[in-house]
């Protein structure tokens, strides 16, 4: 039996769930407004507006809270890359992904005290939370009040622009989240990483 650590604070397991489900909200939502007629679809399409605008500006709010709590706690170090070396940490942690998982070889970067995520998280979570997250919420801003939004850059229609980014920058957040409940399986069983979340501890292996 490994040491416990407490690797979640409440503010981020509540940040967690609660961004979890509006993002939940927003793909379900946003794919009935690209792909129904009014009146028809998953969700009916008044409705679909209706709850994506919402959750979008419930996004907003969210994604605030994680920002300054990552500037103002020792959160925030845990999305610290060290440049030096950083090609080669993340070809092994590649590896593990791809390989070792399936043969019970031992995590090269694994969860502890001084490491919540490996490298490869470093990267995509830096990716997902600091780029691809603000897009999506600027240009759903963007769109709630299209007056905004520049109406035409060299010819190209500024609108047309800010909905490509948006739903761009939407499915590569769905992709996201689609791998990331799956590699939340990998741990010693798979619902390790899942019961962590609940309680905030994570324990360490030999």
């Amino acid at each position: 039996m490994g040491e416990r650590v407490y690797l979640y604070p409440k503010w981020i397991r509540a940040w967690h769930m609660i961004n979890a489900l509006l993002c939940l909200l927003l793909i379900l939502t946003g794919l009935s407004i690209q792909y129904s007629e009014p009146g028809s679809g998953l969700i009916r399409f008044d409705i679909a507006i209706s709850i994506h605008n919402v959750a979008g500006i419930l996004l907003s709010i969210s994604y605030v809270i994680f920002f300054l709590g990552n500037l103002f706690t020792r959160n925030g170090r845990h999305y610290r890359l060290e440049p030096i070396g950083l090609l080669t940490r993340l070809w092994k942690q590649g590896r593990f992904y791809a390989y070792g998982v399936f043969k019970n070889e031992k995590p090269p970067y694994p969860i502890g005290k001084t490491q919540k995520f490996n490298p490869l998280q470093k990267v995509t979570y830096g990716f997902i939370m600091y780029v691809f997250v603000p897009i999506v919420i600027l240009t759903g801003w963007g769109m709630f009040f299209p007056e905004i939004i520049i109406d035409e850059y060299m010819g190209v229609n500024g609108f047309m622009v800010t909905d490509i980014l948006h739903i761009t920058s939407g499915f590569i957040i769905s992709i996201f989240l689609m791998i990331h409940l799956y590699f939340a399986t990998m741990g010693r069983t798979p619902g390790e990483h899942y019961k962590s979340m609940l309680t905030g501890y994570h324990e360490e292996h030999d």
